[in-house]
């Protein structure tokens, strides 16, 4: 028998073999200061493209005053217990209520964090008998829901990315697999993908409604506050709300804070609140995120200037790298991925970054395979309604300049970047 922890550490896994390189730079960085477009790395002041602080609610002054003065008047840890235990306050019902209306469900389920509360979702509605159909580009917590379904002998299939015949051909293979068990089928996708800022076809989904027979839930996180006419989510953006039977956000972008929502029939969230355990056995959201919660809605609701001010950004970075030639994809939403072509090695592409972030003062996230495909550098840009058009402009310059040396091999011939 082999060493447990001797196997682990023999396979640190895609994102552990590079720890011993990445740790305190490239990953795990500390990034200082007040959350915004400008803040300290290293001791240095960066521009910051890395947050999905989508209408710069971080720091808004309506809602640093909101979430002092809960904390102030609640402490951290009201209420104390599961909703169902002893956690319930007329606020999270406040909350529901107003989320429900927002997103034009008829009921919503607060959630205590996202990931795990959607995991515990995708557990709770589907059995053995039950078939899951999702997309190929799933975030990781929607393959960890349908993992979980796995572990109870669920059957699941895949789809390939927005590939509505690829969808299709696994509704009828589901189908058939569905009716021999006695079971239903859920499809999953998202709203905004949040690696490619592909927007999820939600309304060619919900068409094929009217040939088979399925559940449709949606992870909208990166399109909650930023997509649709009044922010409320792509299901708004695409006029087919009432094709979506599950609406899904987190509170960790456009919110800027902790926690979470599920939104959909009523019998059904009343289901899912006294099955989910996730929320069942673990702690009621503290009462400052709550209250918190309710002022930025609020500001999502009567404030489109900010959602306004968001796009007129992300068409500034956008157009800017379209007219530069750069590579961003298929992206019709905030989320603007740049990508940088070549069969470059790790220690060029770490000196590339450490160019950005030291000499350019920019700050973003870096992905690269397996997330991306081999030869292939991606640089994530989130824009913000925090940010200006002098920073888009700076920032445009300072990617020509790297790609220029990039393509000259400035970057090569040289170890990874160590820094102390």
């Amino acid at each position: 028998m082999a060493d447990l922890f001797a196997r682990r550490l023999a396979n640190p896994g895609p994102l552990g073999q590079y720890s011993d390189m990445a740790h305190g730079y490239f990953a795990f960085p500390y990034l200082e200061g007040e959350i915004g477009p400008y803040m300290k790395f290293r001791g240095k002041e960066v521009l910051n493209w890395s947050l999905n602080n989508y209408l710069g609610l971080a720091n808004h002054p309506e809602v640093r005053k909101a979430d002092a003065d809960a904390a102030a008047r609640f402490g951290l840890a009201a209420p104390m217990g599961a909703r169902m235990m002893s956690g319930q306050t007329p606020y999270h019902e406040e909350l529901e209520r107003k989320l429900a209306a927002f997103v034009q469900k008829e009921d919503a389920f607060l959630l205590n964090f996202g990931y795990q509360g959607v995991m515990s979702a995708i557990e709770a509605m589907v059995d053995m008998k039950d078939v899951i159909v999702y997309d190929a580009e799933s975030h990781a917590c929607l393959i960890d829901g349908i993992r979980l379904h796995k572990a109870k002998l669920g059957k699941y299939f895949t789809f390939r990315h927005n590939d509505m015949e690829s969808l299709e051909k696994n509704l009828q293979r589901a189908t058939r697999l569905a009716d021999e068990q006695g079971g239903g089928v859920l499809v999953i996708t998202e709203g905004v993908f949040g690696m490619s800022g592909n927007v999820g076809k939600l309304d060619e989904v919900v068409a094929l409604k009217k040939k088979y027979q399925f559940r449709l839930l949606v992870d909208d996180a990166h399109g909650f506050g930023t997509m649709g006419a009044t922010g409320s989510g792509v299901a708004e953006h695409l006029g087919c709300q009432d094709g979506v039977d599950l609406h899904f956000s987190t509170f960790a972008k456009s919110m800027a804070s902790i926690g979470a929502f599920i939104a959909g029939d009523k019998k059904i969230i009343n289901f899912l609140r006294y099955n989910m355990r996730s929320q069942t056995y673990a702690k009621s959201l503290p009462l400052p995120l709550v209250v918190g919660g309710l002022k930025r809605l609020e500001l999502v609701q009567t404030q489109p200037e900010l959602r306004e001010k968001l796009w007129t950004i992300v068409n500034a970075v956008q157009n800017g790298f379209r007219a530069r030639g750069f590579n961003i994809g298929t992206t019709v939403s905030p989320v603007t991925p740049v990508f940088l072509h070549g069969d470059y090695d790790e220690a060029v592409v770490s000196h590339l970054v450490a160019d950005l972030r030291e000499n350019q003062g920019i700050f973003c996230s870096i992905v690269l395979y397996p997330v991306v495909p081999k030869g292939v550098i991606m640089l994530r840009i989130i824009p913000t309604a925090a940010h200006t058009l002098e920073d888009v402009e700076r920032t445009l310059n300072a990617f020509e300049s790297i790609q220029e040396k990039l393509q000259n091999g400035a970057y090569a011939g040289r170890g990874i970047a160590t820094f102390a």
